[in-house]
């Protein structure tokens, strides 16, 4: 058995378990836990609540949610902002292996692209739109916090500067310290939802966010 899908993970992208199971093998590279299996379950979770509310073609959607994160960049690597491209590219090649029409391939490698906060595509369907959202709600509420932390301590960053935690006199640097993320981009991102759903969803985990900041800033 294929140990990417020892513990049943392609159920969890129900109905596209067939879909899961031969694309599973392809979608995570590297050992960010951050971008993970679990990610995918999770940004599908959230995409398939979108899709119940707005509609749009639920293959291409389940598609390009399990190879969003098909090429793995980190945060502090200068090819970040490359990272849906490159993903893009190897999930052409990996959906024109299975034999997908042209068509179809070209709707997935535009949703991978456009999903991505670094990369500033505009989104032009309504599938990349409700991937985006998807992704999107996965950076903010509190896996939003928990992914952001996990990242930090990937990167070696500190989770606060002690002598102005809310950047009061000195720029924002989410690469030094782990909480600057929040203003620097998480806080952004409900703004710029696609999608009414997705927008709604967003505002209950930006509340979220809100209040974990507000408390971690009390205690320390």
């Amino acid at each position: 058995m294929n140990p990417t899908l020892s513990n049943g993970q392609g159920g969890a992208f129900a109905p596209h378990q067939a879909l899961a199971e031969a694309l599973l093998p392809h979608a995570t590279s590297g050992d960010d836990g951050s971008h993970d299996i679990a990610h995918l379950q999770r940004v599908w979770s959230n995409a398939a609540a979108i899709l119940a509310q707005e509609g749009g073609n639920a293959d291409i959607v389940a598609a390009a949610t399990l190879l969003h994160d098909c090429v793995s960049v980190e945060k502090n690597d200068p090819l970040r902002a490359q990272a849906s491209r490159l993903a893009a590219h190897k999930a052409e090649g990996v959906l024109r292996a299975l034999r997908w029409e042209d068509a179809r391939i070209a709707a997935v490698a535009h949703a991978i692209e456009a999903h991505s906060f670094s990369a500033g595509i505009v989104p032009e369907t309504l599938e990349a739109r409700i991937l985006q959202d998807a992704d999107r709600l996965d950076a903010i509420g509190m896996v939003g916090v928990a992914r952001c932390f996990y990242v930090a301590g990937r990167m070696g960053s500190a989770l606060y500067d002690p002598t102005d935690p809310e950047a009061a006199f000195r720029p924002l640097d989410d690469k030094r310290f782990a909480i600057d993320h929040f203003e620097n981009k998480l806080f952004k991102l409900a703004a710029g939802f696609q999608t009414a759903a997705g927008t709604r969803l967003a505002e209950l985990r930006q509340a979220r966010l809100r209040r974990f900041l507000d408390e971690f800033l009390d205690e320390i």
